[in-house]
């Protein structure tokens, strides 16, 4: 079953095929009109980049994906084509070659090292194939529709971390830092920020004792701030008082027992431990990374139904 990225991706190839076929149609009937002369053929590939000016390099490819024109571009000449269209042309079977069109998949340019897509058309001759006509595009100059935000169901996801960490876990012991003692205010704190202070995002280090924080006052940008300023509750006052937001999928009452249950994640055992822990009231999603350097993400209700039975056994 196709993941909501999947879908969305697809929907924009579709889309691009859509925009690709008819100019790539016109420029393979020009293309089987001088099929066996290769100097007009190139001459019609010159011209074709000319008239395509989205279009970075066209070539010619034999029956069996054998190039047998150089890439034409504006100003640049080269002679072999992509490994992705290679693979494109293996991957169709010579019934649907026959009857026209491909797109590549999305692939970073040999030559100008930039995302790329390639779009194929057969060069039929009344009824026989004579090879087929490509033409490299950059994602960057390729016009993208807006498309819907499809919703997207956040499931529980975990990641294994670093080998070399996890082989000498068990050499390892917590050791308290200076935001384990000050539990209880950062905890404090974190709501107050939250719920009331517009942060949108929190995230705190434990081992490190610092916090990162991401406001909707100026989501493009992430602050950080160390254990002075998140154990001090006079800090909350360098956030303006903001409604929690509507778009919020993380219900106000759940957002302390969160960090709560960081906090027993954190304190439960001295060897598999947490090392950091955020909340994104947004997507509705936790992160965690663990001694051990593993990491879960998981959506906060599923997170807040895990004992440590759960995390420990």
């Amino acid at each position: 079953m196709e993941s909501a990225l999947e879908q969305t991706v697809e929907q924009q190839r579709t889309l691009l095929s859509h925009y690709l076929q008819l100019p790539m149609t016109a420029v393979a009937r020009r293309c089987a009109e001088v099929w066996r002369q290769p100097e007009r053929l190139q001459q019609v590939l010159a011209e074709s980049v000319g008239e395509m000016p989205l279009c970075h390099f066209f070539y010619v490819l034999d029956p069996k994906g054998v190039q047998i024109t150089g890439n034409i571009g504006r100003d640049t000449r080269d002679a072999s084509a992509s490994n992705a269209v290679m693979r494109s042309l293996e991957r169709t079977s010579p019934a649907s070659t026959t009857k026209g069109f491909l797109l590549s998949d999305v692939h970073v340019h040999r030559i100008t090292n930039l995302p790329c897509l390639t779009a194929i058309q057969a060069v039929i001759d009344e009824v026989a194939l004579l090879g087929f006509v490509a033409a490299d595009f950059h994602l960057r100059d390729l016009p993208m529709v807006a498309l819907g935000q499809a919703e997207i169901k956040q499931a529980w996801v975990q990641f294994r971390g670093d080998p070399a960490i996890r082989q000498t876990l068990f050499m390892q012991e917590r050791v308290k830092s200076a935001i384990d003692e000050h539990m209880d205010d950062v905890i404090a704190i974190m709501e107050e920020l939250i719920c009331e202070r517009g942060i949108f995002h929190g995230k705190l280090h434990y081992s490190s004792s610092r916090a990162t924080l991401w406001s909707i006052d100026d989501p493009y940008r992430y602050r950080f701030h160390l254990l002075d300023e998140i154990t001090n509750p006079a800090f909350c006052l360098a956030y303006s008082i903001r409604s929690y937001p509507s778009q919020a999928v993380v219900p106000q009452v759940q957002v302390r027992p969160v960090f709560e249950h960081f906090r027993l994640l954190r304190e439960m055992d001295k060897t598999v431990y947490l090392r950091s822990g955020s909340l994104n009231i947004m997507n509705g999603m936790v992160g965690l990374n663990f001694s051990c350097d593993g990491s879960h993400y998981m959506p906060v209700a599923e997170f807040l139904e895990k004992d440590e039975r759960f995390w420990f056994g």
